[in-house]
């Protein structure tokens, strides 16, 4: 066993191979990526992440290594070639913890689509923005391609988020029933119960 750990977090026995001609496999690429974003120094770069943990398990490279050969989509890459994502939040929701409870492999289109703004910097609800020409609101957001559509007009900024919320929870339905068989079974049935909420900061004036 190796005594150096890892982002002073991990430890690697050796068990299982992690480079070859000195190059980083895929699982070891992963696992001391994971373990980064576990660190203070990450938090500083990126603030998002702060109080981000992992499991003791995942501390072990043995034991992730040998994780990420049982689940779905890992290894599997998309139509840029680009490997599936390894995902904490959609299964562990606010825990902010990597574990193999939380984590699942998706593609990046899936996981583009439920990336939210940790802290809401508009004043309006999710999903809105108000034109000052006319003072009327509009709904923005991302299509099943990941092209931005706009659709104004609202009165209010309630309708505006509403007519979001259907539209947002429309696609990603839509995204998953495409990658029905092919997902984790747990990725799929919650996002075809993903609910959209409003992230507006509180005290501010609509």
């Amino acid at each position: 066993m190796s005594d150096k750990l890892i982002y002073g977090l991990g430890i690697n026995e050796k068990d299982c191979v992690s480079h070859i001609k000195r190059k980083a496999v895929k699982e070891y690429e992963l696992w001391a990526r994971m373990l980064e974003r576990c660190t203070k120094e990450f938090w500083v770069k990126s603030p998002t992440y702060t109080g981000t943990t992992c499991s003791d398990n995942f501390k072990s490279y043995t034991f992730f290594y040998r994780w990420c050969q049982k689940q779905v989509g890992f290894g599997n890459k998309d139509d840029n070639g680009r490997y599936w994502q390894l995902d904490k939040d959609l299964l562990g929701g606010d825990i902010k913890m990597y574990s193999e409870d939380t984590c699942v492999f998706v593609p990046a289109r899936l996981n583009s689509l439920l990336i939210r703004r940790k802290v809401n910097t508009s004043k309006y609800a999710t999903g809105v923005i108000k034109k000052s020409k006319d003072k009327t609101f509009t709904a923005l957001y991302n299509d099943n391609e990941g092209t931005q559509v706009s659709v104004g007009g609202f009165l209010s900024e309630q309708d505006a988020f509403n007519y979001y919320k259907i539209c947002k929870e429309a696609v990603i339905k839509s995204s998953a029933k495409q990658y029905k068989g092919l997902i984790d079974e747990r990725v799929y049935n919650k996002l075809m119960n993903y609910e959209v909420t409003n992230n507006k900061p509180t005290g501010e004036d609509k």
